[in-house]
């Protein structure tokens, strides 16, 4: 029973991976049938390869040109053994997961996995579920992650992705994903039709979710499970996503397990498949096996908006409007001074495209709110503190532009500041209050609570959260420099903590009186911190 063993995570310094196993710090978060079902998903592609021979030449077909014009982004194709072909009938499609493109009014990117290559894969659409009258041919990214001796196989993975455009604004559309030899709309597969809705043509009341550090297990899933039932519009994910990738620090020596991913997004499905899984860039998403900066694999698993400064090259960062509101994503690796393998990898156009599109967001005609999301934290007091990078390089635009929210990770708990301005609490914000961004500052929230190990607090500091409020006094922390050391600092702007798995629901208000009422919800749904945010009230 060696595959179900546990101990210390691979890595570096830890006990070589087998070939057929699970990592064990995943293997104390499953159950034994999740245990069954991570060794049948990671022994398929292998035994596919050999017998099913899944050529990442002849197989991919239509679309396939597509991904090779992104050869230098997405990672290393190293040819696969030439086998015998596969029937398309024994593809099954997994983790389909969605995100807007350019126009989430008009635009939505359906992308899924198969175990091995196939041919023509598309995506059928429809206004009712019995109708999936238009076929959008889908482009094929594969990804070879090479194998390392003693360690782990090579691996091959396929992704498959459809931009679908020329969608009605406000609607509800019906998909199912296919290839030859599965047709969605034959009876044996049209269960797994799922559904997605456009974003309105003018501005109405929506719910949209956050968090970030999610990973694969038991809380994880949980927390997947709390995101529907706030029936949110999309969903934010402050990066971390996987953890495929354990160390963090952005190098071919970190710990790797490519296999992580086959099972995260199985398991993100049933939220992902209906609900835009709106990504960004976290340390743990450097996965330094597929290009010099770490981000093929991203480029291979996801489509996101082409909205940002350099997309193909960061696709961390992007922008999009929904309804009344302005979001923008960043890759806050690019600036990080506590983890530098990416420290200035815009040689400065992120920052310079940050300050455009903020720009360029206050001006638009109704637009009333703007929300930033992004990994490290500006602003907190847990393991990982601040990041001093984050602040000399994104705080002064926060503040220019007068953000109205920000949204990190990173720190797995929940924590949140005042209204700060100019580096100083400029109003106190409590548990129930409000803050306008025009005068008190921006509001900065960890919401790291997203499913991976949780962290602590400095020692001696306590939780204070609705319903278990404490005295409010400073905390001693630290933050990030540019040479890493760890500059002391006493905050008196963390107002909120709590230590357990959460997420943020985030209700944005349209009318007379526009608003961002902002909700955190502890694991069980009880809602331990709430707030408003207001502009010029």
């Amino acid at each position: 029973m060696a595959a179900f063993s546990r101990g210390t995570p691979p890595g570096p310094s830890g006990p070589p991976v087998p070939d057929v196993g699970i990592p064990p710090r995943l293997a104390e978060r499953l159950s034994m049938a999740e245990q069954y079902e991570y060794l049948r998903t990671r022994m398929l592609p292998r035994r596919t390869l050999v017998t099913a021979g899944a050529v990442a030449g002849g197989l991919l077909t239509g679309c396939a040109t597509a991904s090779g014009a992104r050869s230098g982004a997405t990672g290393s194709r190293a040819p696969a053994p030439a086998t015998s072909r596969a029937p398309g009938s024994v593809a099954g499609p997994f983790g389909r997961h969605l995100a807007f493109g350019a126009d989430p009014g008009r635009q939505m990117r359906i992308s899924w996995q198969v175990p091995f290559a196939v041919r023509r894969p598309y995506v059928r659409v429809g206004l009712r579920p019995d109708d999936l009258g238009r076929r959008v041919a889908a482009e094929v990214r594969p990804l070879h992650t090479p194998g390392v001796e003693g360690v782990r196989p090579a691996l091959e993975q396929y992704y498959l992705h459809a931009a679908v455009d020329g969608l009605a604004p406000g609607t509800t559309y019906y998909y199912g994903v296919g290839h030859d030899g599965w047709d969605p709309t034959a009876a044996a597969h049209r269960a797994a039709t799922a559904s997605f809705r456009t974003a309105p043509a003018g501005p109405e009341r929506f719910v949209f979710t956050a968090f970030g550090d999610q990973g694969v297990g038991r809380a994880a899933h949980t927390n997947d499970d709390l995101v529907l039932r706030q029936k949110p519009a999309f969903h934010l994910h402050a990066g971390d996503i996987c953890y495929a990738d354990v160390n963090g620090t952005g190098r071919r020596t970190d710990g790797y397990d490519p296999a992580f991913w086959d099972l995260f997004l199985k398991q993100n499905e049933p939220v992902a498949r209906s609900v835009p899984w709106m990504v960004t860039t976290g340390n743990h998403d450097m996965e330094a096996w597929y290009s010099p900066d770490g981000y093929g694999g991203q480029l291979a698993r996801f489509s996101l908006p082409e909205t940002g400064f350099d997309p193909h090259g960061t696709p961390g960062a992007y922008a999009f409007v929904y309804g009344n509101a302005g979001f923008v994503a960043l890759d806050a690796n690019d600036v990080s001074y506590e983890i530098p393998a990416n420290l200035g990898h815009s040689g400065g156009r992120q920052t310079a495209w940050l300050d455009r599109t903020l720009r360029r967001l206050r001006a638009a005609d109704g637009i009333d709110f703007v929300v930033v999301f992004f990994h490290h934290c500006a602003y907190s007091t847990s393991q990982h503190a601040s990041d001093g990078g984050v602040r000399r390089e994104w705080l002064p635009l926060f503040e220019k532009h007068q953000v109205d929210l920000v949204i990190n990770g990173h720190n797995h708990v929940y924590e949140r500041t005042d209204a700060i301005r100019s580096g100083r609490t400029g109003r106190a914000v409590p548990v129930g209050g409000s803050a306008d961004p025009t005068r008190d500052g921006v509001v900065y929230v960890t919401a790291g609570g997203g499913g991976r190990d949780l962290y602590a607090f400095p020692s001696g500091v306590k939780d204070s959260y609705e319903g278990h409020v404490t005295r409010h006094e400073a905390v001693r922390t630290f933050a990030w420099t540019k040479d890493k050391d760890r500059a002391p600092e006493t905050a008196d702007w963390s107002r909120v903590r709590y230590t357990g798995f959460s997420l943020l629901s985030v209700e944005v208000r349209t009318g007379a009186s526009p608003r961002l009422v902002v909700s955190a919800l502890a694991q069980d749904g009880r809602r331990i911190d709430h707030f408003e945010v207001r502009r010029g009230g």
